[in-house]
């Protein structure tokens, strides 16, 4: 990881308030003002990780994250407005990593960009080369890639890292606080359905069994159950 950041963002005193507290915290800066320019710098792999307003001048936050899905797995933050859950909420389904609200803290978008760098580039500073399988699924941490059934599931990379996280303790409970921390890198505040979505749409693209195969337990967290 090079620690390159695309900053797909129309509001240029933000932008540029932005781009130089990350260049001041090591980060290499990519900008952009409209979608169409942060989509063709995201698909030419000129960043290891994009900042992403929903609110752009041509095409919307929204749809620029829909295209880099199709394309890539690319982690994206995305910058809502402040209370508009409907946004964060649509983002999560269409792929968003984690978000921020706006106006953002220049410090807590460090510590969250960090924190999600630190996660892509966990399993191959660690060396963890040896796949794992749970019934009909298969980690390759190598690679970052989850399988079901010998079919490459879409992952986000959070979703990849929720999702490994409940495997390795498959059959037992994983405390909500305890997920959000080792798999995104951030402590669990309250009101913040960030892990909720993300749990979400893993079940979506697991199948949707029933029961689930990843189980709420109440008032404690989740817990994978391997099918028999």
């Amino acid at each position: 990881m090079q620690n390159r950041v695309l900053l797909v963002e129309d509001d240029e005193e933000l932008r540029e308030l932005l781009s130089r507290y990350l260049a001041n915290q090591g980060f290499t800066v990519r900008e952009a003002s409209n979608g169409q320019d942060g989509l063709s710098l995201a698909m030419g792999q000129h960043c290891d990780i994009v900042v992403l307003d929903i609110m752009l001048p041509d095409i919307s936050g929204l749809e620029v994250l829909r295209q880099l899905r199709a394309k890539t797995h690319l982690p994206v933050v995305l910058l809502t407005a402040r209370g508009d859950e409907t946004d964060r909420i649509v983002g999560f389904e269409v792929g968003a990593d984690d978000y921020i609200p706006k106006p953002c803290n220049p410090r807590e978008l460090i510590a969250r960009l960090q924190a999600l760098l630190r996660r892509v580039a966990w399993d191959q500073q660690v060396g963890l080369d040896e796949s794992r399988t749970y019934g009909d699924v298969r980690v390759e941490p190598v690679h970052r890639r989850i399988y079901q059934d010998d079919e490459a599931l879409d992952l986000t990379a959070t979703e990849y890292e929720v999702l490994q996280v409940l495997l390795a303790h498959a059959g037992s409970v994983v405390r909500k606080t305890d997920l959000m921390q080792w798999a995104l890198g951030r402590r669990l505040e309250a009101y913040d359905r960030t892990l909720d979505m993300h749990i979400s749409n893993l079940r979506k693209k697991l199948g949707n069994d029933d029961p689930p195969r990843i189980e709420t337990v109440r008032g404690l967290g989740y817990s994978y159950r391997v099918p028999t």
